[in-house]
């Protein structure tokens, strides 16, 4: 696993219990990282562990139970992840979480309250908890996983749309924290990188034996998005740093 393009590289995975977050663990740990996955279902998490281990025997993944609804708890565990390692050279957050409804004036504002929580705030205390030890990596990359709709947003997903736009800025505003802290330092612009991947949704296959027959038209596989997110390691910080990398037709 040293030879790998992220070999010596330790990288966190926020929702690492869900689908996307076991396409992520898998494909990192191919590319010869150390991850970190976090999620607050032990189970769920514990399960996706194992199964990139015992892919890729001989690299380390461990999971961690962690509320990131608890900025403090998402702190500790940035924390404990630079005692434990030395460093952190990413952030992948694949929280989600999605409700809609029929029509726009059928959109229920518990839906909302919801969303926020997983779609915003634990962006919110991923960015704050990792953002210095994402600048201080010589390849720091946050990577946030976004939808279309969040710029192109249907009557019917106003609040998740919603959401997501917010999720987006923030992670911009982490960006230009990041080219910033670039110039600071004498680099021509940003050194480490916040990028988003958009794509119109995801699918994987438990979804494809339940639904045979469903075309799932513009998704993009969690295996696909696993590949992207490594991608974003091999482009310069400069090139992906504020930028929506879109993995689906753009709107």
């Amino acid at each position: 696993m040293g030879n790998g393009a992220l070999s010596g590289a330790v990288i966190a995975v926020a929702g690492a219990g869900g689908p996307a977050g076991r396409a992520a663990l898998l494909r990192l740990a191919e590319a010869g990282a150390t991850v970190i996955g976090a999620d607050n279902d032990a189970e769920r998490l514990a399960e996706a562990v194992d199964a990139a281990r015992y892919a890729h025997g001989g690299a380390t993944v461990v999971g961690d139970t962690v509320d990131l609804l608890d900025l403090q708890s998402t702190r500790d565990w940035a924390a404990r992840i630079q005692k434990d390692f030395g460093r952190v050279d990413g952030l992948v957050h694949l929280v989600g979480g999605w409700r809609g409804s029929e029509t726009f004036t059928k959109t229920v504002l518990d839906d909302w309250d919801l969303l926020e929580l997983l779609l915003i705030r634990t962006v919110q205390h991923t960015t704050l908890a990792f953002h210095e030890a994402l600048q201080a990596s010589d390849r720091g990359r946050y990577v946030l996983i976004s939808a279309a709709g969040a710029s192109n947003p249907t009557a019917g997903n106003a609040a998740y749309s919603a959401a997501k736009a917010a999720a987006e800025a923030w992670t911009l505003a982490m960006a230009d924290y990041f080219r910033k802290a670039g110039i600071a330092e004498g680099a021509d612009g940003a050194t480490s990188a916040a990028a988003i991947l958009v794509v119109k949704a995801l699918v994987h296959d438990a979804m494809r034996a339940e639904r045979p027959n469903a075309k799932f038209a513009g998704f993009t596989d969690v295996t696909e998005l696993a590949d992207s997110i490594v991608g974003v390691w091999d482009r310069p910080a400069g090139e992906v740093n504020g930028n929506r990398l879109w993995l689906t037709e753009k709107p």
